[in-house]
């Protein structure tokens, strides 16, 4: 996005819109990637309008799969979805092929191994944001849910940027974007949702896989139309 066609949207409230909606879609997927459901949060998806179209089929697909598992929800759902978290993501042990591990450097490695370069690419991205991990957080900064959680903060930053008028910033935010998908986020994504498609027994994680699909097959088109020169 350059910085004259944010002048030139600035005014329009759909552009602020649009980041706040990004940033609460990451959020929520960073989520549910970071740890198992709680009762609050099984409350709050079972009360979401899950929408039929989401403009695109994997985006679709998630959000009906998703949305069917939650309408029969029982007394033991959440140790149903607890069990299959840590079967989709941590398996029964670390071999590089027992589950969908949740990190970069698995996917990015030729041994498919843990704490790589990709790890410490991110690591150093996120200090440079000023970012640092909560000390409860015992994973490694290459996790989907920290990736997810960066872009949530970037879209954020961009709001607020937007909000003060400031059109150098908010286009420096959408760079920063932009880059980080393309570079990280977006380049081992697939990988691991046709991993948690494999490795997942319950609707709601191959629902959540889908649907991280095609949210990130939508978001590169929106960064991409926004970093485009006129």
């Amino acid at each position: 996005m350059t910085e004259e066609i944010l002048e030139e949207t600035l005014t329009s409230s759909e552009l602020i819109d649009l980041f706040k909606q990004r940033g609460a879609t990451y959020g929520l997927l960073s989520r549910l990637y970071a740890r198992e459901v709680d009762a609050a949060l099984l409350d709050e998806l079972h009360g979401t309008l899950w929408p039929v179209r989401t403009g695109t089929e994997a985006g679709d697909e998630g959000n009906r799969l998703i949305a069917t598992y939650l309408s029969g929800i029982w007394e033991n759902t959440l140790t149903e979805l607890a069990a299959d978290y840590m079967r989709t993501f941590f398996g029964h042990g670390y071999s590089g092929h027992a589950a969908a591990y949740p990190f970069e450097s698995v996917y990015s490695s030729e041994k498919r191994l843990l704490m790589q370069s990709a790890r410490d690419e991110v690591l150093a991205l996120y200090r440079a944001a000023g970012l640092s991990k909560q000390e409860s957080w015992k994973e490694g900064e290459d996790h989907i849910a920290l990736e997810l959680e960066f872009m949530q903060i970037l879209s954020l930053r961009t709001v607020e940027a937007l909000c003060q008028g400031d059109t150098d910033a908010a286009a420096a935010w959408v760079r920063s974007q932009y880059n980080f998908f393309d570079t990280h986020l977006d380049s081992w994504a697939a990988l691991l949702t046709a991993e948690v498609k494999k490795f997942a027994k319950t609707d709601f994680y191959r629902g959540l896989a889908f649907l991280t699909e095609g949210f990130l097959e939508t978001d590169r088109d929106v960064l991409e139309d926004l970093i485009a020169q006129d």
